[in-house]
């Protein structure tokens, strides 16, 4: 069988223009990871250097203590600081998978399929878009406790699922990168809906999940909860770290280890994924 060989487009920039590009998007990227670094280094520096006047960026003689007076801090509390993790990674995994198939699923109905009252219930989404979560706070406790998930996870849990971003990013994906012609074919070999949604709309709109993951996982790693829950056994990490955080500038270094610890997961899930993000998955020469 003959292979095609797909070449990368080169941009009909001068040196010039690419210069300028790659000059402005280093220093953007400069502009964005400074913060960064400097709460790395504050987490690293002595007592003595955290108030220093000037500050300086730097670290100069780096030390653990910080670390080692939060693992302190955590191991005196009566919960478990391994009981703060779960139920963390518990809320973390269980909402973002939730968000991707419940949003996913949503947004193929919406995409490849024409039905009374579609096109009103998207630009509801849209619409639901523009709402911070502040102004609907008050409504989603009085549903929450209605159903008698007050006090539980599925209180994070669950409204996570029905998040509008999710099912806004995965239809407009779908609209531009799924052929309605591929579709069509897999159902002339006799593929089912769910055969189609499976294993030809979800390998195609990998980069639009995988970055809606990136989303999630940052939401719901940062998420306290503190609304909706009240036992300190089901409390998350963040709020077990925020409260030892909130102590006064005597834990000022302490609250520096605290942010460092709380940006690896979504760091690091960045880092995994990033590569997949900007693939296009569904250029493979069908056209209408």
């Amino acid at each position: 069988m003959r292979k095609k060989i797909l070449k990368r487009r080169k941009p009909n920039r001068s040196w010039g223009g690419d210069f300028g590009i790659y000059t402005f998007l280093g220093l953007f990227a400069a502009f964005m990871v400074i913060p960064m670094i400097y709460t790395i280094n504050s987490a690293f520096k002595p007592m003595d250097e955290i108030f220093l006047y000037p500050p300086r960026f730097f670290v100069r003689n780096p030390t653990m203590d910080n670390f080692q007076d939060l693992l302190v801090l955590l191991g005196k509390s009566w919960v478990p600081f391994s009981r703060y993790l779960f139920n963390t990674v518990f809320i973390t995994i269980a909402g973002t998978a939730g968000h991707i198939i419940i949003a996913s699923m949503g947004a193929f109905v919406l995409s490849k399929y024409r039905f009374p009252g579609s096109m009103t219930f998207f630009r509801i989404v849209v619409t639901a878009l523009m709402f911070n979560g502040y102004v609907t706070s008050i409504p989603n406790y009085l549903v929450i406790a209605r159903l008698g998930w007050v006090d539980t996870v599925w209180a994070v849990v669950i409204p996570a699922f029905a998040a509008p971003m999710g099912l806004f990013l995965m239809k407009q994906y779908m609209d531009a990168n799924i052929p309605d012609v591929l579709i069509e074919a897999a159902k002339v070999d006799g593929a089912k809906e769910w055969a189609v949604f499976t294993r030809i709309a979800m390998p195609l709109v990998k980069p639009a999940w995988l970055t809606l993951m990136i989303f999630s996982v940052q939401n719901l790693w940062n998420a306290r909860g503190s609304t909706f829950i009240y036992s300190e056994q089901l409390k998350t990490l963040p709020y077990a770290l925020g409260q030892i955080a909130a102590a006064g500038i005597a834990r000022a270094g302490v609250a520096a280890a605290v942010s460092v610890v709380m940006m690896i997961v979504p760091v690091a899930t960045f880092i995994i994924v990033q590569s997949n993000v900007m693939e296009t998955m569904a250029t493979s020469g069908i056209k209408d």
